[in-house]
């Protein structure tokens, strides 16, 4: 059996409120990272992989578009659908979890994370997600290590109770099982929900790392370190923000730019 054989004979899956298209998008960006789709080469026709993945014409459809958003796959009119020529470029411009931001070329990031806790609302997380003071939120803390060597802490917030359902119950229901695994949450989420968040800002800025975080990064309490704070949004509301704590070990960090047209 080819791996392709192998990949269509898996049976599509979904989670609780995942729509099919996002569960369709999800199992061919798996195929295209793990090279049953190599890059470049064409993609089978909507009504193959509709038959294939058991799903409608009109599904495959849906999750192609989101699929080519995001640079995975392109059109050719008249032709049909391919692989892109090579991956998206990654970068603080793109939507994407940390451990991928700050990992250079052949390089993998390790995520050791705390146990998720549900604390009191904080002004930081108060502004940043637009919630009342006496909201509680969800927080968790990881150490990304790069060859056994801690380069950044990300923390990381979301609302809690109603807060996060009325968001996205999707969201809400996965919360816990994307905190289960050695991932970011906010990467755990990606993996169980899909593309559901729909847009991001970055704000970076120079400090300090201070006594305790500089005990966790293995630095001196005054060595520089970058701190980037990310606000992510789900249909235009803040729903996730996370702050980064960057070594200067990390090396350069890649922000992707073009004029507009």
């Amino acid at each position: 059996m080819t791996a392709r054989d192998q990949f269509f004979a898996s049976p599509l899956t979904t989670t609780v409120g995942q729509p099919l298209r996002v569960a369709v998008y999800a199992r061919i960006a798996q195929g295209i990272r793990d090279d049953v789709f190599p890059l470049g080469s064409a993609l089978p026709r909507e009504t193959e992989l509709g038959t294939a993945l058991g799903v409608s014409r009109t599904v495959v459809r849906e999750a192609m578009m989101l699929l080519e958003e995001d640079g995975l796959i392109t059109t050719r009119r008249g032709v049909g659908r391919f692989v892109a020529a090579s991956t998206p470029r990654v970068g603080l411009e793109d939507l994407r979890p940390f451990e991928t931001a700050l990992a250079g070329p052949g390089q993998s990031i390790t995520v050791e994370p705390r146990p998720i806790v549900m604390q009191p609302n904080t002004e930081f997380v108060s502004t940043n997600l637009h919630l009342d003071l006496e909201a509680n939120t969800w927080f968790r803390e990881s150490v990304l290590t790069r060859d056994d060597e801690p380069i950044a802490i990300v923390q990381e917030h979301l609302p809690a109770g109603r807060y996060l359902s009325d968001i996205s119950p999707q969201i809400a229901e996965n919360l816990q099982r994307a905190a289960e695994q050695d991932a970011t949450v906010f990467a755990g989420l990606l993996e169980l929900c899909g593309p559901v968040f729909t847009a991001s800002s970055f704000h970076v800025a120079p400090s300090v790392v201070g006594a305790s975080r500089g005990k966790q990064l293995r630095l001196a309490a005054s060595d520089p370190v970058i701190i980037l704070t990310q606000v992510i949004e789900h249909d235009s509301t803040p729903v996730y923000v996370a702050k980064c704590i960057v070594s200067s070990r990390v090396g350069h960090l890649t922000v992707v730019q073009s004029l507009s047209s």
